[in-house]
Formats: structure tokens, sequence, C-alpha cells
């Protein structure tokens, strides 16, 4: 069992297409923030749907990853990943 684990996690608003990328211990109660308005930065674009998540390790290895992810190469991944999901979610 990994000691402080945390996850890297991927939403997608159903109002705008945009993608968010966020780190935590608890993803389900990460995402009830970001639904519930809690979340500043994403408050204004509720209802998110997590369509990614993945061990990012300890907090420094988690976000590394979380970095990876917020720039164009990783944010490129997850629009494909999105796409294979459900085609047609995102413009190439």
């Amino acid at each position: 069992m990994i000691e402080n684990k945390f996850y890297v996690y991927a939403i997608f608003s159903l109002v705008d297409n945009r993608i968010y990328v966020g780190m935590s211990q608890d993803v389900p109660n990460r995402i009830q923030e970001h639904n519930t308005g809690k979340v500043t930065s994403t408050k204004h674009f509720i209802p998110w749907v997590l369509f990614f998540s993945q061990l990012g390790g300890n907090t420094s290895e988690a976000r590394k990853l979380e970095k990876y992810f917020k720039i164009a190469a990783g944010k490129r991944k997850l629009k494909k990943f999105l796409n294979a999901l459900n085609p047609g979610s995102l413009p190439d």
C-alpha cells in the first residue's frame, strides 16, 4: 500500500467542453466539491464529469503528473482519451 497516495484526475464540463486537471487523495469527494460550487475556478462550469484518474504516488510525483496533463502535450492526450470514450465530444 502506498502511503500518502494522490490521484491525478481530469474532469469535463458539460457546459462548455472544458477540461480541468487536478490532484486529490479522495477523488469522489473532490468531484463532489467541483459539482457543488465549492471550487472557485470550476463553479461556473458545472456540471463536471470525471473521465480520467491515475494514481500519481506521493505529493511531488502527483504534482509532476498533474503539471504534465496541464501542458499542451498532456492536454492532447486527455482530449484523445476523452474522444475515444465519447467520439465527437471535443474538436481535434
